[in-house]
This record gives structure tokens, C-alpha cells and sequence, in this order.
């Protein structure tokens, strides 16, 4: 048998011609040029926050990197608020997304299930939601007459209930087989028996994406630390980089409008809001594509099945 099936390969390898290779090529080429696209643009940004800041500014480093040196990430990670502040970003990024999936999974496993009592009235009117928006001082309001302004829990409650979430943890688990909540339910498995033994642990790529989803959102966000805190302590990773992006306009700013000062900088090293900028991006996207590898199967797939109804 195994015989056969190695000359069945070889033949299938015999069969292949000239044009078969030339198709393989231009494939390898294509998919080649677009992984170098998608590349290319961390690659940039990275050679030029270790490159000669005098030289980034004027623009001359495109490929190689020229007066390799690292004082700007020194610059940036030498912050006295950066410990706190990633202690709140990372914190606010886990808690978010705990509390993400499980208030887009029970709902969304309720809406999936038809005898939910009024199903279709309660999803309507989550779905809703969806095409308004209070705007920035009902929202303000609201947070403070409930008592989450200036507190930890003003990034984590507003984000429980997404719709967008919810539509597609609930369109996945309407394509799981409901023959195995059946044979659960003949064996006396409840609601919650079958949600946590039988439902859950199928959805895991749709529970990945919706995390993926989270956490960009949650560790990426520093508008509400603007609107909602006045507390120091409750400052972002990414609200304190901005902040420092500012202070570096300015230092550079007043540095060309005082010849003396810029004579006492080293060109290469000295401030420049733009190389600042390249290496803010580098801090704050480097968690996102260090955790992303290990979601990347599951959220491939949750997206194919959770948005598209078969």
C-alpha cells in the first residue's frame, strides 16, 4: 500500500511541466513582494528611531541604518511615570479583556438559543446601540452620577457590552452542531452545564478574536485618561508617550529659535520630535505583535466563521 502510494506521488511529480514551475515562481514572487510590503513599514520605522537623529530628520535613511545608537529608546524608557503607567495599561488590557468575553459570550449564547424567551426583541435592541452615540458630555455625566469618573473603572465598564462583539460570538455559536447541546440535555446538562462544558471550549477562535480585538483597543486607547481621570496614578502607557511627544515639540521648538542651545547639542543624538515619534510607535505596537502570534490561528478562523453565516 505504501508502495503504491509513493509511486502515485511520483507520478503526480512527473505529471508537472514547465508551466507548472513558472506558476510556482510568479506565486513565490507575489506572495514574496506583498510580505515585504507588509514588512517593510516596522523595518522603517525601526531603523530610523536607532539611526542618526540629524539624519532622520532630514529624511536620507530609507534601508540601512547610519550612526547606530539607542539613546532614544534610553530617552523614552527612562520616564519616571512609565512603570505605573504600563502597570494601568497592562492592567486595564487583561481585566478588558476578561470581562470583554465573558459579557459577549452569555448574552450572545442567550440570543443564539431558540427558546430565549423574546429573543429577537432583547437583540434588537442591543443592536441598536450600534447607530447612536451620546457624544463626549452626556457620556461625562453619566460616568460621574455613576461613579466610575476618575476611577480604574472607567476603562473597564464602559467596554463590557460591544455589539459589534456580541454578532459575532453569537453568528459562530449558531454554526456549532446542535446535535452535542442535545445529547448533553438527554443526559440532564442545564443552560449552564452546557455553556461552560460543551460551548465554551468550541468557541476558543471566536473567544481569540474578540481578545485580539479587546486588547488592541484597551492598550492602545488614551483619550478617555484625557476625558475621564484627573489622578495621576491612572495615567496610560500611551497618554504618558504622548504627553512626552509634546514635551519634545516643544524642547524643539525653542531649540532652533536658540542658536546657542542647538550649538551645544550633538546632531545625532539630540531631540527630534520626529525620531521621538518613530520610537513611541515601536513601544507601544511591540506588545500587540508579541502576543499576536500566539492568537493568530484562532483569530484567522474565528473571523471566517463568526462573520460569515453559512
Amino acid at each position: 500500500m505504501a508502495r503504491k502510494q509513493k509511486e502515485d506521488e511520483s507520478r503526480s511529480v512527473e505529471k508537472r511541466t514547465w508551466h507548472d514551475h513558472i506558476v510556482d515562481i510568479v506565486i513565490c514572487l507575489i506572495f514574496g513582494l506583498f510580505t515585504i510590503l507588509c514588512i517593510y513599514p516596522f523595518y522603517y520605522i525601526f531603523i530610523n528611531t536607532i539611526s542618526d537623529n540629524s539624519l532622520v530628520a532630514t529624511g536620507r535613511i530609507s534601508f540601512i541604518p547610519r550612526g547606530i545608537h539607542f539613546s532614544n529608546y534610553v530617552k523614552v524608557l527612562s520616564l519616571k511615570e512609565l512603570p505605573g503607567a504600563s502597570l494601568v495599561s497592562l492592567a486595564r488590557t487583561v481585566l478588558g479583556c476578561i470581562f470583554t468575553i465573558i459579557c459577549a459570550a452569555f448574552p450572545a449564547y442567550c440570543f443564539s438559543r431558540a427558546e430565549y424567551w423574546h429573543k429577537k426583541i432583547f437583540y434588537r435592541f442591543v443592536i441598536i446601540t450600534m447607530y447612536f452615540s451620546a457624544g463626549v458630555i452626556p457620556t461625562f455625566l453619566t460616568y460621574r452620577t455613576i461613579g466610575i469618573y476618575d476611577t480604574f473603572w472607567v476603562y473597564i465598564l464602559p467596554c463590557w457590552v460591544t455589539p459589534f462583539n456580541l454578532i459575532l460570538v453569537k453568528t459562530y455559536m449558531e454554526s456549532l452542531p446542535q446535535s452535542l447541546e442535545e445529547s448533553a440535555e438527554i443526559d440532564g446538562a442545564g443552560y449552564m452545564v452546557r455553556f461552560t462544558r460543551i460551548v465554551m471550549p468550541l468557541c476558543k477562535p471566536i473567544m481569540a478574536t474578540i481578545a485580539v480585538f479587546s486588547a488592541v483597543v484597551q492598550w492602545n486607547n488614551w483619550m478617555d485618561t484625557v476625558l475621564y481621570t484627573k489622578n495621576r496614578n491612572l495615567q496610560t502607557l500611551q497618554y504618558v508617550l504622548y504627553r512626552y511627544l509634546k514635551e519634545a515639540n516643544t524642547l524643539a521648538e525653542i531649540a532652533r529659535e536658540n542658536p546657542e542651545m542647538m550649538a551645544e547639542m550633538d546632531p545625532a543624538t539630540m531631540i527630534s520630535p520626529l525620531t521621538i515619534k518613530y520610537t513611541v510607535c515601536i513601544v507601544t505596537i511591540l506588545p500587540i505583535l508579541v502576543v499576536y502570534p500566539f492568537f493568530q490561528k484562532y483569530f484567522v478562523k474565528g473571523m471566517m466563521i463568526g462573520a460569515v453565516k453559512g
